[in-house]
């Protein structure tokens, strides 16, 4: 008996898909957070992070490699192990003045060696379980991947915003409050402030319970407001001239009401340094924002002089809801590089975790001839044997359109639920949409995928293929619905997202399935990986030409155009030769 067979696999899945999402979140969103806190512009932030993604998009090109040099098993914990490294000097970086371009270079690095981890993970699933296991373990490594989505998204930025008000000043804390009935006075020029008298550096925020009347106002009298408190910012060198707002063309049409919320220190600081002020979303409701004045600095020169944050509600509130912001002048350097250094640790525990606990199944081997030749005739090789499967066209029609509609759908669908109803959308808050699909939408989720497992080891992905095709299809319907009769009622907007997410996760376990059983084989490492970049542009080509074909046709016609992908899906279902027994649990 091999030694994968003596290792549950609980003991390894959610670790080994918990550390493969932990890389591409923190390249993903938790640099975007971090650069933003340390005054990198969000030009210069969307363009190079951007960039990072690129290693995830090509890793079919070095697939071949990881199949035939090493073990998957070896891969995998080497993998680990750099990354771990890398986020080691992630963090030894981020004091140094260069600290932007040094950190770019080595997430590149880290960014790199995730994708080659994960060509590994994928492989090393489908070599140490059998079709069966594979069946029920595909909706729990897609829960633990989702989790660390959320830990990178929520727990490590909660973590960096800890340390940052620990090495610093006393937070500040300020409230804003929508009320439907209450005037709102709004601070157009600076004036003195009642700075209490105190041996103790702090901020204090004027007013600090700001209420703004629901009404809106147009964006021409918004970009005024914004357009004072940063020159006063600009004049008084709180900020730099780069982080200056320009100023926009005047526009009648109506946003949010907006007000001004001015920050004054009560002690100098020290001649030669600076205090650095980030003010962020804390609490409450997200449809009020902070819309300028996040960072600014206060130097000796300026200490005595006001800041201006300019906040802003949603145009679609209606109610009165209540935010707490706060802002925070600790060592963000320090910070986040305790942040990245307990990341690094983490990733060094799941090395030594996996060195031990990973089984060695038998057909976990290298491919590799002792010729640089031969290599690279094997590596052509790997990708011949891949489009000459049997079924190769059929499998890539399949690939290509099982997610037709949810790529349509994915990028109208939060545009749809923000939008105003005089458009045919159903006009909710950013706050609103943010509950929807992050708890409901989201529990939804992974209680479809967990399901959708637990169903195909029990009847094997040929039994369940059709009714999870329509689980993917079907609850698309829930936006007809919406966009038809455009209810009010919040429990009925949930309801139809839970439906459609539900659906979603359920249906999309016969597509992952699908691709292990199709990649099965003589380097089926190599092949599961461009069976994913096929899944990649099934969703990259639709979503393209979605947003201008919803202008115009409108957001109902547009659903019911999604509809229709439901054919090609379906008519590639119906040609499909799936083994009964793949993916049934076998008997004892």
């Amino acid at each position: 008996m091999s030694e994968s067979k003596n290792k549950s696999p609980w003991a390894w899945i959610p670790t080994l898909y918990f550390a493969e999402g932990i890389p591409y979140v923190v390249a993903m969103s938790l640099v975007v957070v971090m650069y933003k806190r340390l005054g990198i512009s969000n030009t210069d932030i969307a363009l190079y992070t951007s960039w990072l993604y690129l290693p995830w998009v090509i890793k079919p090109f070095w697939s071949p490699f990881v199949d035939m040099m090493k073990t998957k098993r070896w891969w995998i914990v080497t993998m680990q192990l750099l990354i771990g490294a890398c986020l080691g000097g992630v963090a030894f970086l981020i004091p140094v003045p260069f600290f932007f371009q040094a950190t770019l270079a080595v997430l590149w690095l880290m960014a790199f060696s995730s994708a080659t981890h994960d060509i590994a993970a994928d492989g090393f699933y489908m070599l140490a379980l059998d079709s069966s296991q594979q069946s029920f373990f595909v909706g729990i490594r897609s829960t633990f991947y989702r989790l660390a989505m959320i830990t990178g998204q929520g727990l490590l930025i909660i973590l960096a915003g800890s340390l940052e008000s620990f090495t610093g000043l006393q937070p500040l804390n300020f409230s804003v409050e929508s009320s439907t009935t209450a005037k709102s006075t709004i601070v157009m020029q600076p004036q003195n402030y009642n700075v209490p008298k105190t041996d103790e550096m702090t901020f204090v925020a004027f007013p600090s319970d700001l209420v703004l009347n629901t009404n809106r106002i147009s964006k021409d009298s918004l970009e005024q407001i914004k357009n004072i408190a940063s020159a006063q910012n600009l004049q008084n060198g709180f900020v730099s001239a780069d982080k200056n707002s320009a100023v926009k063309a005047a526009s009648k049409e109506m946003t949010g009401n907006a007000g001004i919320v001015a920050i004054r220190l009560t002690k100098k600081p020290e001649a030669g340094k600076s205090v650095v002020l980030n003010t962020n979303f804390a609490k409450g409701d997200k449809s009020i924002s902070v819309v300028s004045g996040e960072r600014i600095t206060f130097t000796p020169e300026n200490w005595d002089k006001p800041a201006y944050v300019v906040v802003q509600l949603d145009k679609k509130l209606s109610s009165n809801v209540k935010s707490e912001f706060k802002g925070v002048s600790g060592n963000l350097k320090l910070a986040w590089s305790i942040t990245f250094f307990i990341l690094a640790g983490f990733f060094v525990l799941l090395f030594v975790y996996h060195r031990f606990v990973l089984p060695r199944p038998a057909s976990d081997h290298s491919t590799a001839t002792n010729s640089v030749g031969d290599i690279f005739k094997e590596f052509g090789h790997t990708f011949a044997t891949f489009f000459q499967k049997p079924g190769i066209v059929l499998a890539i029609f399949f690939m290509l359109t099982y997610r037709l509609g949810e790529a349509m759908l994915v990028k109208i669908v939060s545009p749809f639920l923000l939008d105003g109803r005089e458009v045919g959308g159903l006009g909710l808050t950013t706050g609103q949409v943010g509950l929807v699909y992050g708890t409901v939408g989201v529990l939804a989720l992974t209680l479809g995928g967990i399901t959708g497992g637990i169903a195909a080891s029990r009847k094997g992905l040929k039994y369940w293929i059709w009714p999870m095709a329509m689980s993917i299809t079907l609850p698309q319907c829930a936006y007809i619905f919406l966009s038809t009769f455009l209810p009010d009622n919040f429990f009925f907007i949930n309801l139809a997202v839970a439906v459609e997410q539900f659906g979603y996760g359920f249906g999309f376990t016969a597509y992952m399935l699908y691709m292990i059983y199709f990649s099965d084989g003589e380097h089926k490492t190599a092949h599961y990986a461009i069976c994913t970049a096929f899944m990649a542009l099934g969703m990259m080509l639709p979503g393209m030409m979605a947003g201008w074909l919803q202008e115009k046709l409108g957001y109902q016609h547009y659903f019911f155009t999604v509809m229709l992908a439901i054919i090609p899906c379906y008519l590639a279902v119906s040609m499909l030769k799936i083994d009964p027994e793949f993916g049934k649990k076998k008997k004892n």
